[in-house]
Parts: C-alpha cells; structure tokens; sequence
C-alpha cells in the first residue's frame, strides 16, 4: 500500500487520541515503566512523537516539495526526548502532541498532493533518496509502532504477574 491521504491521514488523526485514552491520569508506574536498560517508557515515547512533529515528518516533506534532494535533510535527534521533555507532565506533552499534529495535518492537507508530487525525491542524511510518499507512509507506519510500543511497555509490567497465562500473551516476551 502507498501512502493515500484518505487512508494515512484518519490514522494520523488518531494517534494522540489513542494514546491520550492509553495514558492519561494513569500512575507513574505505567508512564515511567520501560523494558529495561536503553528502552523507552510510555513518557519518553509520547516525547518523541512530540519532537517528531517539530523536527521530522512536515518539515522533511516540505524539504522535498521545495528543494528536492537538492538539500539533504538535517539529522534527526531520535533520542532528543530525553532532554527536551525532562520534568514535563504527560499530560502538557499530549496536549502539545494533539496541537503539533492537527496542525501537522492541516498543512498537509493545504498541499493537496498529487502523485507527481508524491514521486518527488529528498535526501535522507542516512539512506539517501526518498520520495515524499516513502517519508509520508514512514509517518503512519512510525506512530503505529509507538503505539504498540506503548501497549507493550505496559503489557510487560505484568509479565510475571500473570502466571501460566503469559504462554498465551506472546505481547510479554517481545
């Protein structure tokens, strides 16, 4: 599947919702908890969306759609989270995820991409040329694994609590 708006951008959509409804109010031993030494927790992960929609996804395909692989894109600080969110609360860091990304979505929609546009090349710093389609379907596949990354971190919590039953939760040993 390549990337169509009527079908990436209602998943976009949704992404702070989901994870908003996963997250919020919740103690910190679920937003705090991790797979262990060099993993995410849930709070670092929503600060990675965050930073994301500041750094990544809008002002990569505007690099394309302006200058082509002409410029090369600036790295992207996958780990910046951890120095930009520090003694944030959650829930100002979802609400700042759910305002990036409609305005993230709005600029998208005002492009009103056609299939030449989204042909256009840029270049990626690490894997060299990419279509702005490429970078818009990365986009979609990137917040549904921070979702399950999410659910997963958590699910983990309970690994040993479950007993006998983690041999059916194949989620506990991923």
């Amino acid at each position: 599947m390549s990337f169509d708006p009527s079908a990436g951008v209602p998943v976009l959509e949704r992404t702070p919702r989901v994870l908003r409804a996963m997250l919020d109010g919740l103690p910190p031993e679920w937003i705090d908890a991790d797979e262990g030494a060099g993993t995410w927790s849930p709070f670092a992960i929503v600060g990675h969306l965050v930073h994301g929609e500041r750094a990544n996804w809008i002002p990569r395909a505007r690099m394309i759609l302006e200058h082509g692989p002409a410029v090369p894109f600036p790295p992207f600080d996958r780990e910046a989270q951890f120095r930009d969110s520090a003694g944030r609360p959650l829930t100002g860091l979802l609400d700042e995820f759910a305002e990036l990304r409609a305005a993230n979505l709005a600029t998208l929609a005002s492009w009103r991409l056609d299939e030449r546009q989204l042909r256009r090349e840029g270049l990626h710093p690490e894997f060299g040329l990419v279509t702005l389609n490429q970078l818009l379907s990365t986009w979609v596949a990137h917040d549904l694994g921070h979702v399950a990354q999410t659910a997963r971190v958590m699910a983990k919590q309970y690994r040993e609590a479950v007993g006998p039953w983690r041999a059916y939760l194949p989620v506990l040993d991923r």
